[in-house]
């Protein structure tokens, strides 16, 4: 996942969405950086769709005094033929939607565009994420491969499903194949701070519960401090890390 929701990627939107209205607005992935955003754009109607039921509820709460009527926060996978059956939108959002969906459909990525398709009156704008590399030429970069390797190994001892992301020419290749006209696209550097640093292994964390080998647990707990502490100091002496690329695009249906 992204190292921080970084303004400069709903700028990107903002910027390729002009004066448009929004009118009928879909968050097909949501989460709270993406519902606030686009309350914010006040669009005629908002909905949004997660796939788990308590993010319904935490985002019902969180938000209680900015969903207007008529908005609506509901739990559906995209793998379901009646999830929003009839319904199409102006604007239709999909934030990380490719790389967090395999965690509830996993290997539907090819189909997802096909899916949405009938549902996009208007514009899609895609919010993703390149796949982070194997490997750094800096101490830095090597930092971010370890923890991204680490983050990835204890979930799936913890029998969860990892993220996947794509690269950019992957999705755009994907979205013409599925009937889209790609009409912008615009690649974004991340920078890795403190609060990916401590995010991502604190996702490990939670994850070491799950595990039967309470050795291992133990062991990997220990890892995961020492990385910390590693990957602390080295912002704390050389600062930020630029390494990898976050990706809009914007496409409409041919």
């Amino acid at each position: 996942m992204p190292a921080k929701k970084d303004d400069a990627l709903f700028g990107a939107i903002a910027r390729f969405h002009g004066d448009r209205p929004w009118g009928r607005t879909l968050d097909a992935g949501t989460g709270s950086h993406s519902l606030g955003w686009l309350l914010s754009r006040e669009p005629a109607h908002l909905t949004a769709v997660t796939g788990a039921p308590s993010r319904q509820t935490a985002l019902e709460a969180e938000y209680a005094d900015s969903l207007r009527p008529g908005d609506q926060i509901i739990t559906g996978n995209w793998t379901d033929p009646t999830l929003l059956h009839g319904e199409t939108f102006d604007v239709v959002l999909a934030d990380y939607l490719m790389g967090a969906i395999d965690g509830f459909a996993p290997y539907f990525q090819e189909r997802l565009f096909g899916r949405m398709r009938p549902h996009i009156s208007g514009r899609l704008y895609m919010v993703g994420m390149e796949p982070v590399p194997w490997s750094g030429d800096t101490e830095g970069k090597r930092i971010i491969v370890e923890i991204n390797r680490l983050r990835d190994a204890c979930i799936l001892l913890a029998h969860h499903r990892t993220y996947r992301e794509y690269p950019r020419s992957w999705a755009v290749t994907n979205l013409e194949g599925h009937g889209y006209r790609v009409e912008d696209a615009i690649s974004i550097d991340i920078i890795y701070k403190r609060r990916y640093v401590d995010g991502q292994l604190d996702v490990c964390k939670r994850k070491l519960p799950y595990l039967r080998d309470r050795r291992l647990a133990a062991e990997l707990d220990r890892h995961i401090e020492e990385l910390r502490s590693r990957g602390l100091h080295h912002l704390e002496t050389a600062g930020p890390i630029r390494f990898g690329s976050d990706y809009v695009i914007s496409a409409t249906p041919r």
